[in-house]
């Protein structure tokens, strides 16, 4: 019942932060403007990994696509792949879990159920790396160029974006590290013994019961011709 238990939230986990990663793919503040230093912002410029676009004061967004990926920043591609890959994992982990869960009737015997189970964990596991991985690049270009004293161009600050992948990476890190603890909790359980005493047979039963049971009958008396 515990392993049951613990599997259902490893899945409520793992999907919600399956969710989050796949919702911080298209959300579009990665980076935004930093307003350091200035009196008056009339413009605030943001991007993602599809397009870069600006909002002036009134609130109209004026965005353009990057033009092509094979002239795309190297740390854009690599952030790209990994938030793919990390979607793509998730939802074959999701599959996987639903299998190995113990509460479902699919997927065989417990034991096939618990090694599917840890195989969906370490899905969710991969997928949540890949989405830290991704986040994690993007925020450590973004904090080089603020940070560096020679560059002249326009300075970013970490978007709401990359926080929402760090949290969905780190459910997904915990749900699966919970799907691989579960077969542990399987390969553990104690199992019954039987004894077994052997037939017995009728024979020797019913020798049983005429040694152990005493003779209650009178005793005989014999008349003295029997002695001759």
């Amino acid at each position: 019942m515990a392993s049951t238990s613990a599997e259902i939230i490893a899945f409520v986990l793992s999907i919600s932060g399956w969710v989050l990663v796949s919702s911080t793919l298209p959300t579009d503040y990665w980076k935004v403007s930093s307003i350091d230093g200035t009196v008056i912002t009339t413009a605030t410029f943001w991007a993602n990994l599809w397009k870069t676009c600006v909002t002036d004061s009134t609130g109209v967004s004026n965005c353009k696509d990057f033009p092509s990926m094979l002239a795309l920043d190297g740390y854009i591609q690599a952030c790209r792949g990994l938030m793919i890959s990390a979607v793509c994992l998730g939802f074959f982990g999701a599959v996987f879990g639903l299998v190995g869960m113990k509460c479902t009737k699919i997927g065989g015997a417990d034991h096939t159920k618990a090694r599917i189970a840890c195989l969906a964990g370490l899905i969710f596991i991969l997928s949540g790396l890949c989405s830290m991985t991704s986040c994690s690049l993007y925020a450590n270009k973004i904090t080089s160029e603020f940070f560096d004293p020679t560059f002249v161009a326009q300075k970013y600050e970490l978007g709401a974006a990359l926080f929402i992948g760090w949290a969905g990476a780190s459910l997904c890190i915990i749900g699966g590290s919970i799907f691989c603890f579960s077969i542990a909790e399987s390969s553990s359980a104690p199992r019954r013994g039987y004894v077994y005493n052997g037939a017995t047979s009728v024979m020797s039963s019913r020798t049983k019961v005429h040694t152990t049971v005493p003779d209650k009958s009178s005793p005989k008396h014999f008349d003295k011709n029997a002695y001759v």
